[in-house]
């Protein structure tokens, strides 16, 4: 059902953001506070940035949908489960119900203020700011552990296949001259995530066929497992061959940053691949 507008879009886009601010202003503090404190979720920083690029990419698109704009009742209707997921995490003290309400409430705003063309051209944008909430720490640790023990099983296998002695236990790994453990910070969550949220950027700017771009997206989890465990196995290697301080400080720092690299160029290449399979048409 459209809704039609007693006063102007923008007064009641001021209306909203001014108590969105009032509303959220203890909780974006703290969660741009984790996004410096938690290295896991320092990406953080850059998904706003990237979220108004990509609504200022489409802004012709936006601005001529806004013209024939009528506001949406179901919009109203997505602001008050907003809010109502709101008063739930602040009464359980559960911070990702709080934070995440927060992207939930914006796109009802616009639901309700422009209605669902415009919707439709901001719905990613606006989508894409989940990746800046961290996680809860259920899901963290349920995701953390077996990518840990995925990684440490991989970099064992590697390492026995270079002719390294060595044998796991859980995540735990014994070589001949160190016993290196595969941490929490070691799991490849940071780098997982952060390498989901530059596929999903990526697939979103490919040409060809959404199956291509969802492709891409289940691409980036193996891609990520298996760049950090080469790190892991680097690091053996390294232990192994050279001595176990050259594979701490300046280098296991340096190599995760490496890797990352290598991940998005491998993240590239399948994307380059996938861009050219099957038949091309023609554009008028």
């Amino acid at each position: 059902m459209a809704r039609t507008r007693a006063v102007p879009a923008g007064l009641d886009l001021a209306v909203v953001l001014g108590a969105t601010a009032v509303l959220y202003a203890a909780v974006i503090p703290s969660m741009v506070q984790d996004w410096y404190l938690d290295e896991n979720y320092s990406h953080g920083f850059l998904v706003p940035l990237v979220s108004l690029y990509l609504l200022w990419d489409r802004r012709r698109e936006v601005a001529e949908a806004a013209r024939r704009a009528r506001g949406s009742w179901a919009g109203l209707v997505l602001c008050l489960v907003s809010l109502a997921l709101f008063v739930l995490g602040r009464a359980g003290a559960e911070l990702f119900l709080q934070r995440s309400s927060l992207v939930f409430l914006l796109m009802g705003a616009v639901l309700w203020l422009w209605g669902w063309r415009v919707f439709a051209k901001v719905l990613f944008p606006l989508a894409f700011l989940l990746f800046m909430v961290p996680l809860p720490y259920l899901v963290y640790d349920s995701v953390a552990f077996p990518l840990k023990l995925l990684a440490a099983r991989v970099a064992t296998d590697s390492l026995f296949w270079l002719g390294v002695p060595v044998f796991r236990e859980g995540n735990i790994i014994h070589l001949a001259s160190q016993t290196l453990e595969v941490a929490d910070a070691c799991s490849g969550i940071r780098s997982l995530v952060s390498l989901l949220a530059l596929g999903v950027v990526y697939a979103y700017f490919m040409s060809r066929g959404w199956w291509r771009r969802l492709l891409l997206v289940v691409a980036t989890v193996p891609i990520a497992i298996a760049a950090n465990a080469l790190r892991i196995t680097g690091t053996g290697l390294l232990t192994h061959y050279v001595s176990p301080e050259a594979a701490e400080g300046f280098f296991h720092t340096f190599s995760g940053w490496v890797v990352f690299v290598a991940a998005f160029v491998m993240l590239f290449v399948v994307g380059w691949v996938l861009n050219r399979i099957g038949p091309r048409r023609s554009r008028p």
